[in-house]
């Protein structure tokens, strides 16, 4: 069920993204499309979900499940430049700034994340302007300086700092740079439906941190190749992670006890929100 709904949310979602990129060859058009194709699109599948929790239809959630998608893609891009994390691969294929060039790959993203406000004003999404200026600030809050941009910004001087980040560090590091845009997405249903947002912001909450924690025990074990990026950079820069704070097996109970965490915030919702559950058992499991 999670697998089937997954590659449907992905699939719409994309398709919304296609229909909203202006046509034409430029390359900061093509490359648009090309930072948004593929990916697992989870932060796509929680907003649809959540939103059908809520009996809000596939056709309006669409929207804010593009719009997510196209802002996490902007964070990838200019997360790969040169100056940041200068990463040449990306989903199995060469990052922007590598498939063309530094300036396009700043100006992809910039677009990429106007793109993403754009999807969030369009009334197909919800009649109702205060719902959808809702939000609209709900995601500048969770991409900008109190979200994913200060989470990237306490990344940045990690690596230079002179000693390796504590535990609680790194988990408010990671809870704005992974987690603000997972909670959004998750939170997003319930935005739309009316409804209260507390039950999914703690199930998106402990989502978001055993998300992390299992891409952290992936970059020790994973495989670049279905990884489809370069590992073990944490270990190659000397920075510090869950796992090598932790241990290896204790993180992955950490990351367990979260999905349970997770699992049991679902419980207002009952049976309605299996496939939510799975999609948490899905993120510790996950090869990529």
């Amino acid at each position: 069920m999670f697998s089937e709904r997954l590659k449907t949310c992905a699939d719409l979602s994309e398709a919304c993204i296609r229909d909203a990129v202006p046509a034409g060859v430029l390359p900061v058009l093509e490359g648009m499309r090309y930072a948004t194709s593929g990916g697992k699109r989870l932060r796509a599948f929680l907003v649809m979900e959540s939103a059908a929790l809520h009996d809000v239809p596939d056709h309006q959630s669409v929207f804010a499940a593009a719009a997510v998608e196209a802002l996490h893609a902007y964070s990838l891009v200019h997360d790969d430049l040169p100056c940041m994390d200068d990463d040449d691969l990306r989903r199995g294929l060469p990052t922007v700034h590598v498939q063309w060039d530094e300036a396009t790959a700043v100006l992809v993203g910039d677009a990429l994340q106007t793109l993403a406000f754009d999807l969030l004003t369009r009334r197909e999404l919800h009649a109702d302007t205060a719902v959808r200026l809702d939000l609209v600030a709900a995601l500048a809050r969770a991409s900008g300086a109190s979200g994913m941009v200060l989470g990237q910004a306490l990344d940045i001087a990690a690596e230079t700092a002179e000693t390796p980040l504590t535990l609680d560090q790194i988990t408010r590091l990671q809870a704005a740079k992974t987690g603000a845009l997972i909670t959004w997405s998750a939170e997003a249903g319930a935005r739309l439906g009316g409804a209260d947002i507390a039950p999914l912001r703690s199930y998106a909450k402990a989502l978001g941190l055993a998300f992390q924690i299992a891409d952290d025990i992936l970059d020790v074990e994973g495989c670049a190749e279905t990884a489809g990026k370069r590992l073990q950079k944490d270990a190659e820069a000397g920075k510090a992670t869950f796992v090598s704070l932790l241990g290896m097996e204790p993180a992955r109970q950490r990351a367990k006890s979260l999905v349970d965490e997770a699992c049991d915030a679902l419980a207002p919702y009952g049976e309605r929100a299996a496939t939510l559950r799975q999609a948490a058992t899905f993120v510790i499991s996950r090869d990529k």
